[in-house]
């Protein structure tokens, strides 16, 4: 079940990122030339966003070797980055984009509706992008 779990978190990140990207950019365009914010852009990202947070709550309490909260486990960087970085980074980026969606959607005017999106979806995104444990950190993940 963990490596099931753990392929389809690393997997379902690619599409992540592209649908931030995409809403990203949807959400400037909107915000810069007037035109009408196209929400389900917003709506995949945010959705995907959750299936995400889903996935690694399972990962994160139930089936990880890699969470640990023993005794010096700040000290070891691949079970400090696991328990506490990638965890808090990314629960963070979740909240910012979770934000950014609500504010948008409740906003009126489509240029602030896409501000909105742009401007939240990005910060999250880069904290994301922060978070991933990509394989050239050495902290044991994969591009899959």
């Amino acid at each position: 079940m963990y490596n099931m779990l753990k392929h389809a978190h690393s997997g379902l990140r690619w599409l992540l990122l592209l649908a931030l990207i995409y809403a990203i950019i949807k959400g400037f365009q909107s915000w810069r030339s007037g035109k009408a914010f196209n929400k389900p852009s917003a709506l995949i990202g945010l959705i995907l966003t959750h299936i995400q947070l889903i996935i690694g709550l399972l990962l994160y309490f139930i089936y990880s070797p890699l969470v640990s909260f023993e005794e010096g486990f700040m000290k070891n960087d691949i079970t400090r980055f696991y328990s506490m970085e990638h965890f808090v980074t990314m629960i963070l980026a979740i909240v910012l984009i979770t934000i950014g969606y609500s504010r948008g959607k409740r906003k009126t005017e489509s240029t602030a509706a896409g501000k909105a999106v742009f401007v939240f979806y990005l910060i999250g995104l880069f904290l994301i992008l922060l978070g991933i444990p990509w394989p050239f950190r050495g902290l044991g993940g994969g591009w899959f």
